[in-house]
């Protein structure tokens, strides 16, 4: 049988896309009061209706969509992410910062100066990760993956970036600007308000996390990492917690275990690193990789 149509095959598609539905509206809609007024607006063109609280299960599942379809097509198949703090300086600026902290501040500046050397192990580590450019099944493997801000998820980026790989980066609405950081790969960045969806996205890709010296926001990441690693609701992968001093001054593991309040074995979880070369050692050794 001929086919005299070509716009008339059984596979075409055979209802409008929703940009060209809205297309006609704005070409073809008429000024009228009942036209003009919000009711009238398409309802995923209305951003004061999106915003509503009863459409909050929307927005939880947009954030969720957005990001996941992105990654897919960009051909990301796996992650390498990094937590960190964002205070911690650069090498190259901890002793400028030291120098113009106030007098009253400058104890806890240059404690921040001192943990300098973990930015320069986040770039080591993404940079050394990136540069190996692993792909499987077509897709590539522990692409570097940071909040997007700034310190030591600069660094992270910024490791990547120097390696000629591209970066994700996963911003957060803050009530205080935080930019994503210039070394996030543009269309790789993204930005959430959900903090519970920013989570889900860090892992639901990562086959190693590397942990650094943070704050509240690194531990709520590093904690809930382990908790959902511990409790089954996730496969066990590396987990790097750099800077041994740090995090035993700050959290008393041990003290935990021994309260009986997690088991001693939930303690090999993590493993304790210093180096870049040493979390590299441990994710090829947990995959059976070559170094």
């Amino acid at each position: 049988m001929t086919k005299k149509h070509t716009d008339r095959g059984l596979a075409d598609h055979k209802f409008y896309h929703a940009g060209q539905e809205a297309a006609f509206t704005e070409e073809t809609t008429p000024g009228t009061p009942q036209t003009r007024h919000p009711a009238y607006r398409l309802a995923y063109r209305d951003t004061d209706f999106l915003l509503r609280d009863e459409l909050r299960p929307v927005r939880f599942q947009l954030e969720l969509l957005k990001p996941e379809m992105l990654l897919e097509e960009a051909g990301v198949g796996s992650t390498l992410v990094m937590y960190g703090s964002a205070r911690i300086p650069a090498p190259e600026n901890a002793e400028r910062m030291v120098a113009d902290a106030t007098e009253e501040r400058r104890p806890i500046v240059e404690r921040l100066a001192a943990n300098s050397k973990y930015y320069a192990e986040a770039y080591k580590l993404a940079r050394l990760v990136s540069e190996k450019a692993i792909v499987e099944e077509g897709k590539r493997q522990f692409v570097i993956c940071s909040g997007g801000g700034p310190s030591i998820m600069e660094a992270a980026n910024k490791g990547a970036s120097d390696a000629g790989s591209e970066s994700i980066g996963l911003n957060i609405v803050l009530p205080h600007e935080q930019a994503p950081n210039p070394y996030v790969t543009p269309y790789l960045s993204f930005q959430f308000h959900y903090f519970a969806l920013r989570k889900m996205h860090f892992l639901l890709r990562a086959r190693a996390v590397a942990v650094f010296p943070g704050g509240f926001g690194t531990l709520d990441e590093f904690l809930e990492l382990l908790t959902l690693i511990q409790t089954g609701k996730m496969k066990p992968i590396p987990v790097l917690l750099f800077g041994k001093e740090f995090w035993t001054k700050v959290v008393n593991f041990e003290a935990l275990a021994d309260e009986g309040t997690i088991n001693h074995s939930d303690l090999d979880l993590f493993r304790w690193c210093e180096t870049a070369d040493e979390a590299w050692d441990h994710i090829t050794g947990f995959y059976d990789l070559e170094r």
